[in-house]
């Protein structure tokens, strides 16, 4: 229940995990405050030899300020230790031509894509907040109904703001899919080949991590569609009364991990 400090089992969880993977705003940190206990407890999982990825579905930073940002929040990891939609992206998009919804800062991310405005192949739509002008978006409309096609970092409907819940992409790419007719290739969570993708980088099976999240649907059932155990805590976008009767366990914030893990 929340508040207990622990949280509840609903199925049976494996508690030999060899990785984990963790989402970050929402669980670890919300705007620019770090979770109570989380920091520490990150330590503690380490220290138990579990290996971590940090994923995340955000769109408005590169990796590099991503891992920036949590260093200055007090956690210690590498750059190469984030793992983010842009990364599968740029391996889709590769060698061929795209028209990007995405903020300036996430090229550098997109290496190997070849940037355009002018016939492109592929519109990649990322989270652009007040971004998203009709300009842009129609222009991206235009590129799909000339043969792009279509593919979304993520497709989250909100994320969690300090301010209270905000737009996420999502709902953007779906105006795209409704007034072209095509649909998304989505990268980010909660596909499965991104978990796939992010294990494979921890030389891992699915059987053998866990992904923990406060999103049931992209942190939670798109990591148990490919076959991790899924962890969702009650913070960030979490609300009472929320779906999370399917996660494998529930726990009111990720202080409680180490243990849940019997660490």
């Amino acid at each position: 229940m929340p508040g207990s400090g622990f949280g509840i089992s609903r199925k049976s969880l494996n508690l030999n995990i060899k990785g984990l993977l963790t989402d970050l705003d929402g669980t670890l940190f919300v705007g620019d405050d770090p979770v109570p206990g989380a920091r520490e407890a990150i330590q503690t999982i380490e220290q138990a030899g579990i290996r971590i990825r940090y994923v995340t579905n955000t769109t408005r930073r590169p990796r590099r300020l991503v891992a920036a940002h949590l260093r200055s929040l007090g956690f210690d990891l590498e750059d190469r230790e984030i793992f983010t939609p842009a990364r599968a992206a740029a391996s889709l998009i590769a060698g061929r031509s795209c028209f990007a919804l995405v903020d300036d800062t996430l090229l550098e991310d997109l290496e190997g894509a070849q940037l355009t405005g002018e016939r492109p192949e592929y519109v990649l739509v990322g989270d652009l907040g007040g971004g998203f002008t009709y300009e842009r978006l129609d222009a991206a409309f235009r590129h799909l109904m000339d043969g792009a096609e279509l593919v979304a970092l993520q497709k989250n409907r909100y994320w969690q703001t300090p301010d209270g819940l905000s737009l996420d992409a999502g709902p953007f790419v779906a105006a795209l899919e409704y007034a072209s007719g095509k649909t998304a290739t989505v990268v980010g969570k909660p596909e499965p080949g991104f978990f796939g993708l992010a294990l494979r980088e921890m030389g891992l099976e699915a059987s053998e991590a866990a992904m923990i999240g406060d999103d049931p649907e992209s942190d939670v059932a798109g990591a148990q569609r490919a076959g991790l155990a899924g962890i969702q805590v009650r913070t960030g976008k979490w609300r009472p009364g929320g779906d999370d009767g399917q996660a494998d366990l529930v726990l009111d914030s990720f202080a409680d991990l180490p243990r849940a893990l019997g660490l």
